[in-house]
């Protein structure tokens, strides 16, 4: 078993990893991942200017650790693209008792480690809580307003920003983060849902608590660049891994709760195709 403290599992791409923990307002260690992205960090050379941020020890792959304000910081840098392939990196990386996975645009709220760790004392039920951060206006998912168990009915709406446990339950169970959804990836977004997802599967007991812990920075999704045909059929792969026989169901189920803005210029009919190409594409993988 780790120590009983708390690691924030970070990842990162093409970033200056010097800066992030004042700009993150780190209270806790952590494991960052910085992923080398891109032709212009060539081997060779240790500081190169990558799409606007200064990737220091760019020249190669290597892990490191630095002290901020009495936390260790420890920084693994690859040339590799995936956010779960980073996710899992830091997690194999990890060695305190909690962990929690963040992205480098989250804020923490001053204390907030101090509120994570109370709250997996005050409830050893739990073996992954969700917390809340403040998203970005008209990213919206989720608000919890108590504490309350996650189920099969409202898993999917947490982002990973939100999620920490307890790191042996995580690796004892063999769930990890899938290496086919999310940025960097072959299909758009939904590794959070999926993760979720397994650790339902797995046993694990997942709540929700009332608990702020950070808030996100305004910034433009990686993801997201519309309704187009790649929306919908990745939408329709994930659900295959979500749903299995049940996910034409849910997929009519989306795209008719939300047709009046999501099939707006293609019209339902289109939308609901392009979803089920997806899910019989799924059904291949």
């Amino acid at each position: 078993m780790g120590d009983f403290g708390l690691q924030i599992l970070i990842s990162a791409v093409n970033k200056d990893v010097s800066l992030m923990p004042k700009r993150m307002n780190l209270e806790s260690d952590a494991v960052i991942v910085n992923q080398l992205i891109g032709e212009k960090a060539p081997i060779g050379d240790d500081s190169q200017e990558l799409n606007g941020d200064v990737a220091y020890g760019a020249a190669m792959e290597k892990d490191s650790s630095f002290s901020y304000e009495e936390h260790e910081v420890r920084v693994i840098t690859r040339r590799e693209k995936g956010v779960g392939l980073s996710r899992n990196t830091a997690l194999e990386a990890a060695d305190k008792e909690i962990i929690q996975f963040g992205d480098d645009d989250i804020v923490y709220s001053r204390g907030y480690a101090d509120k994570i760790l109370s709250e997996f004392e005050k409830h050893p039920e739990a073996d992954v809580l969700l917390f809340n951060v403040k998203q970005q206006p008209g990213r919206e998912t989720y608000h919890n307003t108590d504490y309350k168990q996650i189920s099969w009915y409202n898993y999917g709406r947490y982002p990973a920003y939100a999620i920490c446990a307890r790191r042996q339950k995580i690796i004892d169970s063999g769930v990890r983060y899938s290496l086919l959804f999310g940025g960097g990836a072959p299909y758009m977004n939904g590794e959070d849902s999926l993760f979720l997802h397994d650790c339902l599967k797995a046993g694990l007991k997942l709540y929700r608590t009332p608990v702020k812990i950070g808030e996100e920075q305004p910034g433009e999704s990686t993801w997201f660049k519309g309704y187009t045909d790649k929306f919908f059929f990745d939408r329709g792969v994930l659900y295959h891994f979500l749903y299995g026989k049940a996910a034409a169901l849910w997929g009519f189920r989306f795209l008719f709760k939300n047709r009046n803005e999501m099939c707006r210029k293609k019209g339902f009919a289109v939308c609901y195709r392009l979803l089920l190409n997806g899910v019989r594409h799924g059904r291949t993988l």
